[in-house]
């Protein structure tokens, strides 16, 4: 059977899905949910299947999904909803879903192709409300500010019941009126209507009374044989780079006994069941939990697993779940480095997982790195190739064959981290580094994934950045690093500013309209221990 293009979404989609929502517009409130990118894409994301479910629980709502294709990009062509096929500007609410900063391309793209004003101060009753969220504007919502009516700065579950309230009431009035309730709300930010203290992020306190799993189950997507389960939010981990710590946090759990009726649920449509967090083996429970899943007879996939939580009885189960893929994320070869992170793994406990995957014989072990991290010289690449082959010699002692796919990224410095005051490196850096990496790893069942860094580069501008470049993305017709270049030079931004200067941790950042509840106090203390080389 031949793979469908992923570039190009196939007419005939609705048949081809189990679980689709479809209801009757009347009298209802009308929100399109839009994953600004591919529907193949789209649909690997939890999250839109979970504010999908939620928004159309509501009698009195409709939502429908809306994806970013590539065939719509090259032809300028408005994108519709999956359900109805309805264009943009026939919804009431237009509810952005944002995870990646190279994304806010394809939000200028949606809304200019849909003939819908792009800045919010253009559009007026007459035009959909449009709202965002996800982890970038929780993060940072500023470079898009222009764009957008209001913000929510937190998890939907916590945010929609209150915002729908006023929405309901309120939706077909004066918006300066629409705006000026939706304001005062909890976790709403209004780029109209500035608030005199930080958007508090919101959270749900227990997420046990709530279910996140798949809704709908298609083949045109990457997870096609999974039903997905949310395990838990947060880490508690502390890694100084990564977002979720900030963004996700506290740390919370689902029972054991909820993610089994989850499972039973889920087993009904699917073999596999794709178990989904942070760190899910940080679930204070996950032997019993895997020991339950697999006497239901469910085959087993986990997004994630903790190098530091991992023992021989958990790699046990997995193996007995038919598990395929071990994901783990040393993000750096050297020991040092991973101390300054605060990752806190040795080299011999990540060579002691190697030793449990090959004992098992799973097909795939997956290793994310980072390279370009604070105080990174090419040393610490000449580890991650050490450490690289000595895990492939671990592997192949046991089965020859098993694959080792690596996935090397640029470290981005992302707002409300320790690490959000610290540059990007260099591009010509970067590029070395890789070089090192490509030329030492050309090894037979090794397969390396790099991503550019000169896209990173953009992106770290997006992730620090400020309302000057929502002026950028509205000037780029074509999404190219030609375009943006052109586009930077047009406006006169400086991009160094934004990527290769460590700032000065007493200056007004452009996110401090929101409180993630970390004080710069704390995060720039845990900026200053990983410099200084204290833990």
């Amino acid at each position: 059977m031949p793979t469908r293009d992923k570039t190009r979404l196939p007419p005939d989609i609705i048949s081809r899905e189990n679980g689709t929502i479809t209801k009757d517009w009347g009298g209802k409130l009308s929100v399109a949910l839009i994953y600004p990118n591919s529907y193949y894409l789209g649909m690997s994301n939890l999250g839109i299947h979970a504010i999908y479910k939620l928004l159309n629980d509501y009698d009195d709502v409709v939502c429908e999904r809306v994806f970013w294709e590539k065939e719509n990009a090259d032809k300028n062509k408005p994108p519709v909803s999956v359900e109805s096929r309805r264009p943009l500007a026939d919804f009431s609410v237009l509810a952005f879903s944002i995870s990646y900063e190279l994304d806010y391309f394809n939000i200028v793209s949606i809304l200019r192709a849909s003939g819908i004003p792009l800045r919010a101060a253009e559009r007026d009753e007459t035009h959909p409300l449009v709202i965002a969220g996800g982890p970038c504007i929780t993060a940072n919502p500023i470079p898009l500010a222009p764009f957008f009516d209001c913000f929510g700065v937190g998890e939907a579950e916590s945010i929609l019941p209150a915002m729908l309230l006023v929405l309901a009431e309120d939706i077909g009035g004066n918006r300066d009126d629409l705006l000026k309730a939706l304001a005062v709300l909890p976790g709403i930010y209004v780029p109209a209507r500035p608030p005199k203290n930080p958007v508090v992020r919101q959270y749900v306190k227990d997420i046990d009374k709530i279910f996140t799993t798949s809704v709908v189950l298609t083949p045109d997507t990457e997870l096609k044989d999974l039903f997905l389960i949310e395990v838990e939010r947060g880490c508690q981990r502390g890694c100084r780079f990564c977002l979720v710590n900030s963004i996700f946090s506290p740390m919370r759990f689902r029972s054991v006994d909820s993610l089994t009726q989850q499972a039973e649920e889920g087993l009904r449509l699917r073999k596999r069941i794709g178990l989904v967090g942070p760190a899910v083996t940080d679930h204070p429970h996950i032997v019993d939990l895997l020991d339950n899943l697999i006497r239901m007879g469910a085959q087993l996939s986990i997004s994630s697993l903790r190098i530091g939580s991992l023992s021989r009885e958990i790699i046990s189960l997995l193996a007995r779940g038919n598990a395929n893929t071990i994901t783990l994320a040393p993000e750096a070869g050297s020991e040092r480095l991973r101390r300054l992170i605060n990752k806190g793994v040795s080299d011999n406990d990540i060579l002691e997982v190697a030793d449990m995957v090959g004992g098992h014989r799973f097909k795939n072990l997956k290793l994310y790195f980072m390279i370009g991290l604070p105080t990174e010289t090419d040393n610490d690449i000449e580890d991650i190739i050490k450490l690289v082959l000595s895990i492939k010699a671990r592997l192949d002692k046991y089965r020859y064959g098993t694959r080792l796919n690596l996935n090397v990224t640029p470290f981005v410095p992302k707002a409300g981290t320790p690490f959000q005051w610290l540059p990007i490196a260099p591009l010509d850096v970067l590029n070395h580094r890789l070089a090192l990496l490509k030329k030492s790893l050309p090894v037979r069942g090794i397969i390396l994934k790099t991503e550019s860094p000169a896209w990173s580069h953009v992106q770290g501008t997006l992730a620090r950045g400020d309302t000057g470049l929502a002026e950028v993305l509205a000037s780029i017709d074509e999404i190219s690093l030609s375009s943006w270049r052109k586009a930077i030079a047009t406006h006169h931004i400086d991009t160094d500013y934004y990527i290769h200067q460590k700032w000065d941790t007493s200056q007004i950042l452009p996110w401090s309209i929101i409180d993630t509840g970390n004080s710069n106090k704390r995060l720039c203390t845990e900026m200053e221990k990983a410099l200084s080389g204290k833990n």
